[in-house]
């Protein structure tokens, strides 16, 4: 019941960020005031459906030198959604996150990982594709840097915003590229991967998933486990998908707050709460 209270939620949140569902058939792309808002989520720009931005081409395209008037304002928009609800974004507001919890519903054996040490490469894709590439690496002639992250891996702009344009603009399919074709790859690698681990993407390649996990401990909205309940009879940590152990690591930087430790909790040690001065 609690999943599937959380996968309506996440469906009304994807279509409050992308209610123009009738671009999808047009093949237009909704470019009025509320483009200038961006989302907390990974939601892009070119999606057919979206009213909103996405904060890491926000980010990039400031770094490249492109627009100078976001800055303050995008990266207040991270740091507060961060301090706020952490990484409960990624569990209920993400279109990423939202694709993933679909497809890691399919029937087909699962595989459990940790996933140890590719779990800190989403710090190296923020550092290196999101930062560092768009600030140095700039065109000879107008000096702008590349949106890199955006260019080149995120799959969130492949499959909302590319594939829909292109399945229904004959234009743009003129211009399909050994790029397009490279990014269809990591797309549908990705696609794949989701079927069998559970949310590989957000663990593994996110920056923005990074950003947030770098905030998750000090949330105000977190994840409290009530001693006094519970009995250590370790229902939550198999119940887990990514291999924590949310009575030990509640607001663990890999915990995307997917709420099946909390459901799998008979004692209901487990809870969502808000983070009060001298209470944990």
């Amino acid at each position: 019941m609690r999943q599937g209270r959380k996968l309506l939620t996440q469906f009304g949140f994807f279509i409050l960020q992308n209610p123009m569902l009738k671009n999808f058939v047009t093949g237009q792309i909704y470019q009025g005031d509320l483009k200038s808002v961006c989302s907390p989520g990974l939601n892009c720009y070119s999606c057919p459906a979206a009213v909103v931005s996405c904060p890491i081409g926000a980010i990039q395209l400031f770094l490249a030198g492109i627009k100078h008037s976001v800055s303050l304002y995008v990266t207040g928009l991270l740091l507060t959604a961060g301090v706020v609800f952490g990484r409960f974004i990624c569990g209920y507001v993400c279109p990423m996150g939202l694709l993933q919890d679909l497809l890691y519903r399919i029937k087909t054996p699962k595989l459990i990982l940790r996933l140890r040490f590719l779990r800190y490469l989403k710090y190296v894709v923020l550092a290196v594709f999101v930062v560092i590439l768009p600030v140095t690496i700039t065109h000879e002639l107008s000096g702008l840097g590349q949106p890199w992250f955006c260019k080149y891996i995120c799959p969130s702009g492949t499959i909302f915003g590319a594939v829909p344009l292109v399945t229904v603009n004959e234009f743009l399919r003129q211009f399909i590229g050994t790029q397009f074709v490279l990014k269809i790859a990591i797309a549908l690698g990705i696609i794949i991967i989701a079927v069998f681990i559970y949310r590989c993407f957000c663990r593994v390649l996110c920056p923005l998933g990074a950003i947030y996990a770098l905030l998750n401990r000090i949330a105000m909205l977190h994840m409290r486990c009530d001693r006094e309940k519970c009995i250590s009879c370790g229902h939550c940590a198999q119940a887990c998908h990514i291999k924590i152990e949310p009575a030990l690591q509640p607001d663990s930087p890999e915990c995307v707050r997917c709420g099946k430790c909390v459901g799998s909790c008979a004692q209901k040690a487990l809870t969502y709460t808000w983070r009060v001065k001298g209470r944990q």
